[in-house]
């Protein structure tokens, strides 16, 4: 029987490791990662393993889904570990990795790290249990443009909910959903011929880079959003509750887009 170690790296770069984490590592005798889910600053998983003294093997999704490579690891070894940017397990296909870990006889250490699904919010200012469910927007091609995202949003409004929209990611093509798109396929009717499906004096949060230096806020209309340069990603967006707490208002006040704060 051997261990398979999930440790979530956080948001920024592999300073954000706490120790326990990085003397798990250590033990370890293999420890892979994976970029699909979400990414962390260039260099930071070489860093890490300088520091640890064990090589990162990079997994791609298909590797990672196959579970095939963790679960030879594990049957050769006694120690295994998996980083993920984030929170391992806010990504559901880690949950199975996981589960795969159990069906074959192995046990499992879970070490958390800092998830843009409660960093968002608590930047932003607001509060964490007014949040219903969170939605991925992919990047749109031929013949694909799902409504479930923007449904899924409504449902969660008709609630007085907030929504956390993540953008979707492809770093392996250095593609990133990025702000400006979200916005403009929020702007899009749920069906052709229909008008605008949010209230065009509604005002989203923007949130950027959020748990580096860099982090930025903004928070307006469509309209006043559609004028932001937003700089580099990750984005993420939140289209609030149909009421806000005073308190909430009060901190997304300070996001507020003027003509001086782009």
């Amino acid at each position: 029987m051997a261990v398979l170690v999930f440790v979530g790296l956080g948001l920024a770069d592999e300073q954000d490791l706490s120790e326990r984490s990085r003397a798990h590592l250590r033990e370890c005798d293999r420890v892979f990662s994976e970029a699909y889910t979400s990414v962390v600053a260039p260099g930071s998983l070489e860093r890490l393993g300088r520091s640890v003294g064990r090589s990162i093997e990079l997994l791609g999704r298909p590797d990672v889904e196959s579970e095939h490579h963790v679960l030879a690891a594990l049957k050769a070894g006694s120690r295994v570990g998996f980083v993920v940017a984030g929170d391992p397990f806010a990504a559901t296909t880690h949950v199975a990795l996981r589960l795969a870990a159990e069906r074959a006889g192995h046990t499992w250490l879970y070490l958390p790290g800092a998830s843009i699904v409660s960093a968002a919010p608590g930047f932003l200012g607001l509060q964490q249990y007014r949040f219903g469910r969170t939605v991925s927007l992919p990047f749109p091609s031929p013949g694909f443009a799902p409504t479930s995202p923007l449904v899924a949003i409504q449902k969660n409004r008709e609630a007085d909910l907030h929504t956390l929209l993540l953008l979707d990611l492809r770093p392996e093509e250095e593609r990133f959903l990025t702000a400006p798109e979200a916005l403009q396929r929020l702007a899009e009717p749920i069906n052709p011929g229909d008008g605008p499906w949010l209230p065009e004096d509604l005002r989203l949060a923007v949130a950027a880079r959020v748990g580096t230096e860099a982090a930025r806020g903004w928070y307006g209309t469509c309209a006043e959003l559609a004028e932001v340069d937003f700089g580099p990603p990750l984005h993420c967006l939140v289209v609030p509750a149909r009421t806000l707490h005073f308190e909430e208002e009060a901190a997304l006040a300070a996001f507020r887009v003027r003509p001086d704060r782009t």
